[in-house]
């Protein structure tokens, strides 16, 4: 298969194919759920035969999963936001994320970091946002921080898809350097079991890329409440919700989803910090 796209293969930039073409696959089989339109036009557009992604990872309950975890994300920007109206959202790792076509309100700010050939290739089919912008930059070169304005010390952080790469040491890093940062905040981000993240790397395997190893994992989301002092609040966001009985959805599917609830295999977190008073 003809790689057209730039992107070097078996990296974890080269996930970000994945995720987008996920989403865009059960959006157009569950618009109510959540209408990535944006993204049917990124896999649309895009000159990239996407046959192996499909065969190994387009099954609905692979695509369900991009699908919920966009919409999770999306309603934690969206809780910000009607808090902070002229608030400062940061997508990290954002590759061919969309969440701001469905969240932006006119006055937020809105940033995007990834490293440089992702954001090159970002911008290829996604403009960069007109109150905020694009950061070409790891998210571990902490100037990233200095580069993001915000009105009242507040930031809302999202990283989907992204935390599995890294060491748990750097991603505690991270949520510690920006608490200590910024006044206020919340970082939302997508988290499996231990377990899980064995069953992942088996799948992404599968799609021919063996250069994106996934190591983080949370199985015990309250441990992280011990991470920083700041962090007041910690949350186990469950991806379906009562979705996951609807019968609309394989059965398979159906399984799946529920071993995910019940088994505490995958979900969102939310990790909230505050200064102290």
């Amino acid at each position: 298969m003809e790689n057209k796209t730039g992107l070097q293969d078996q990296t974890v930039q080269s996930t970000m194919l994945l995720s987008v073409y996920g989403r865009a696959k059960a959006s157009r089989m569950f618009p109510d759920i959540l209408n990535d339109g944006e993204a049917i036009r990124i896999v649309d557009g895009m000159d990239y035969d996407f046959t192996r992604i499909d065969k190994s990872y387009g099954t609905e309950y692979a695509s369900l999963c991009c699908l919920f975890r966009a919409k999770r994300l999306d309603e934690r920007c969206l809780a910000y936001i009607r808090e902070h109206p002229d608030g400062t959202v940061v997508n990290l790792g954002s590759g061919l994320d969309t969440t701001f076509s469905r969240v932006d309100n006119g006055s937020v700010r809105l940033y995007n970091i990834d490293l440089p050939d992702s954001m090159s290739f970002r911008r290829r089919f996604i403009p960069a946002p007109e109150r905020g912008g694009d950061i070409a930059k790891s998210m571990f070169d902490y100037t990233w921080l200095d580069d993001v304005e915000t009105v009242d010390g507040s930031i809302c952080i999202i990283a989907g898809g992204l935390f599995y790469y890294f060491e748990e040491t750097q991603v505690r890093e991270l949520i510690c350097r920006a608490a200590e940062h910024f006044k206020t905040g919340e970082i939302a981000f997508d988290a499996q079991s231990k377990t899980a993240v064995k069953i992942s790397n088996r799948m992404v395997r599968k799609t021919g890329n063996k250069g994106s190893e996934m190591h983080f994992y949370v199985n015990d989301v309250q441990k992280l409440k011990d991470w920083s002092p700041k962090i007041r609040k910690v949350e186990n966001i469950p991806f379906f919700g009562d979705l996951r009985k609807e019968k609309r959805f394989k059965p398979s599917s159906r399984i799946l989803m529920w071993g995910l609830y019940k088994l505490k295999m995958g979900f969102l977190v939310s990790v909230q910090w505050k200064a102290a008073e």
